[in-house]
């Protein structure tokens, strides 16, 4: 019976796998250990590289090229991190940082380029400037995770894990007619791309239609369909048939034969193509401004007059030439004793434009640039029949807010602001302002009469006289005829002053006269439908 026991336990079976479970469950609890702080590893390294994603695209956002662009861009990498490594249990802290770099360099956790390659994965040059800075790389302070169960094998700390992320700022602009404008500022022989130009807003442009190869010269881009037909729709359109400009990597620019595309541009002026009724193409309208005062006279035509028997749109034989004093606005009287006021008058040049072509301009921009002096007190006084005192008490909008508060406010009032109050206070224009007689027997009209049938200036679409214009370097980028790829300096928004018209002595059917409103915006004026400029910005790696 004995031997039977023992030779019966000997062949038992039962519980045989635990030694080889005991020997395996180090191995066992040790993989487990591996896995799950592995997985806290990857979450780690997620975080913190979101958190890098993150600051780039605010710091991108701020890469305007205009001055403090670097300074605002560290600011808002580092102010943007509030958020916490919930897989990192240092005891001191868990918060995501970056360290905040104040200069326009490559050195540092937050770090400044002109480019960067994707393809290859490369840096252009360093900036050195924040109008240089075009590409941010943001580094996010590192971040150590202590393994809770990896230790089993002899490993207690990940080691330092960081994250970076490279972004620009993709620019795009809406609602504008693809015109560009060499930069008049910028000297012969000049090779830096970001050469900047600062008007004084209020200041008049003299713009010269011309192959876009000399500062100064204003010219077209090309959106979609090439050609003069292609950009008269854009520039005449109500709706145009591309919305936005993309400009990120560059515009490119687009010869146009002026007298192809003057039509479409006197449009937003109530004179219409040929004569005619009808835009360019037959697919859009072409809505003059609710405000159209100009410097022209009309009995019945619609067309611009090409001889003094033509009824239609035409210069007044009386017509406005500044004063030869030039004297500041503070004068009593806006012309000099020995003339006579104009019997109509549009928004006028700025002094040193108004008497001829050459104009008196500074020739720091060739004489292009004014000074943003121009004859408000004329202006008032021939349509108006108000002296300066009359405006300044009359010209206040709903608010009571005045466009001048004072004889020292009169030189900070622009065209544009008299075109807006004339805009907004309809009822405050004299009715002998909006039809206008001259001496020759035609009138002077503020308010659209040669509109297509049906078609009615809307305040609410975009504003027909401000527009949006590209600023190049056109020296530096040998700008001249068609080109890809052009980088642009800026956008600003201009006001339009004048029909484009051959005026005797002081204007050729190349001109445009616009006058400065500012650096476009960047989407504030979204709900007033307003040329518009969207900075976008977007990771690069």
């Amino acid at each position: 019976m004995m031997r039977r026991n023992i030779w019966g336990f000997a062949r038992n079976e039962e519980g045989a796998v635990a030694p080889t479970v005991a020997l395996s469950i180090v191995a066992l609890i040790a993989a487990g250990g591996i896995a799950f702080d592995y997985a806290r590893l990857a979450t780690l390294d997620t975080e913190l590289q979101g958190a890098a994603d993150q600051a780039a695209l605010a710091a991108a956002g701020q890469l305007d090229g205009e001055s403090g662009a670097c300074a605002r861009a560290a600011a808002a990498a580092a102010n943007l991190l509030s958020n916490q490594t919930l897989s990192a249990n240092e005891v001191s802290s868990r918060a995501i940082t970056v360290s905040e770099e104040s200069t326009c360099d490559a050195t540092g956790s937050i770090q400044f380029y002109q480019s960067y390659n994707q393809a290859d994965d490369t840096f252009g040059p360093a900036a050195a400037s924040d109008a240089e800075a075009k590409v941010v790389l943001v580094r996010v302070n590192p971040r150590e995770a202590v393994y809770a169960l990896t230790p089993i094998v002899g490993a207690f700390r990940s080691g330092n894990i960081d994250a970076e992320a490279i972004a620009s700022l993709g620019s795009a602009v809406c609602r504008v007619p693809p015109v560009m404008m060499c930069n008049p500022a910028e000297p012969d022989g000049n090779k830096d791309l970001t050469f900047d130009f600062n008007p004084p807003v209020g200041a008049g442009l003299r713009l010269v239609v011309a192959t876009p190869d000399a500062p100064g010269n204003f010219g077209f881009l090309r959106i979609d369909e090439p050609g003069a037909g292609g950009v008269a729709e854009q520039l005449g359109y109500d709706n145009p048939p591309i919305g936005c400009i993309n400009a990120s990597g560059g515009v490119e620019t687009e010869p146009g034969d002026m007298q192809a595309v003057r039509a479409a541009f006197n449009s937003r002026f109530d004179i219409s193509q040929n004569g005619s009724k009808t835009c360019p193409g037959k697919d859009g309208v072409c809505s003059p401004s609710a405000n159209s005062r100009k410097d022209l006279i009309r009995s019945s035509g619609c067309g611009l007059a090409s001889s003094a028997s033509q009824p239609d749109w035409q210069e007044s034989a009386f017509p406005y030439r500044g004063r030869t004093d030039q004297q500041p606005l503070s004068t009593t009287y806006p012309m000099d004793s020995s003339r006579t006021y104009p019997d109509i008058m549009g928004y006028p040049r700025d002094l040193c434009h108004a008497t001829s072509i050459a104009g008196s301009c500074s020739s720091a921009n060739g004489g292009l640039v004014g000074t943003a002096a121009w004859d408000i007190d004329a202006y008032f006084k021939v349509n108006y029949n108000w002296n300066r005192s009359d405006w300044m008490a009359k010209t206040v909008d709903a608010d009571g807010v005045p466009l001048a508060a004072t004889n020292a406010d009169v030189a900070g009032v622009s065209r544009y602001d008299v075109y807006k109050w004339e805009m907004e206070n309809p009822t405050k224009v004299p009715s002998t302002a909006k039809t206008q007689p001259s001496k020759s027997g035609y009138n002077a009209y503020s308010t659209p009469v040669c509109r297509a049938p049906g078609v009615t200036p809307d305040s609410t679409k975009a504003d027909r006289r401000r527009l949006s214009v590209a600023v190049v370097n056109c020296e530096a980028q040998d700008v001249g005829g068609h080109k890809k790829n052009v980088q642009v300096r800026k956008w600003l928004d201009v006001f339009l002053v004048e029909p484009a018209l051959a005026r005797p002595n002081r204007a050729t059917n190349g001109d445009i006269y616009v006058e400065v409103i500012g650096v476009a915006s960047t989407g504030a004026n979204d709900a007033e439908n307003l040329p518009t400029r969207r900075d976008v910005p977007y990771l690069l790696r």
